[in-house]
């Protein structure tokens, strides 16, 4: 008769659990005396608890690097925070579409410009505009593309940017 597989007769695979070391337990054991610790120094000692990023008095990686404070410098701490992440589209790329086009962020990307998704699109004036009428819409405008644009009979549009769009 087979005996029955249930709570009682569960186990883990050999190998799976092994005994843990019993240090100080005498020479013959193998770790006597200085139960694994080595001779002297901060490690040998009880209440040994060495700070993180501790290099036994060596000048710590984090006291060794250059400190820039501020927003001011691109090389400066809060790395992310401040860059801002922005797509950019020249005027002289909308002269792909047609007279009086709609152009929008996925209009764009259909045209192979503007091609990273979740990534804000900004027009900016490089280059003559030779379309009239477009209505564009993207989520930021330089100063100068916008003139241009609605020189050229067309309009902006601004698009809201999706938070959490630009990770």
């Amino acid at each position: 008769m087979t005996e029955r597989v249930g709570l009682h007769s569960i186990a883990p695979p050999r190998g799976a659990r092994k005994t843990a070391k019993r240090v100080g337990r005498g020479e013959g054991s193998g770790n006597g005396k200085t139960a694994g610790r080595g001779q002297k120094g901060a490690g040998a000692r009880s209440g040994n608890k060495r700070k993180a990023g501790y290099e036994g008095g060596q000048n710590p990686l984090h006291m060794r690097m250059r400190k820039l404070r501020g927003p001011h410098m691109k090389k400066s701490m809060p790395f992310e925070p401040f860059r801002t992440r922005t797509q950019p589209v020249n005027l002289s790329d909308l002269n792909r579409f047609e007279d009086g086009a709609e152009v929008t962020p996925e209009a764009l990307r259909e045209r192979g410009l503007a091609k990273r998704r979740g990534v804000p699109v900004k027009l900016l004036a490089q280059g003559e505009l030779e379309r009239k009428n477009l209505t564009v819409s993207a989520h930021a405008f330089s100063a100068a593309a916008r003139e241009k644009i609605e020189a050229a009979g067309g309009s902006c549009n601004i698009v809201a940017i999706k938070p959490g769009a630009d990770k």
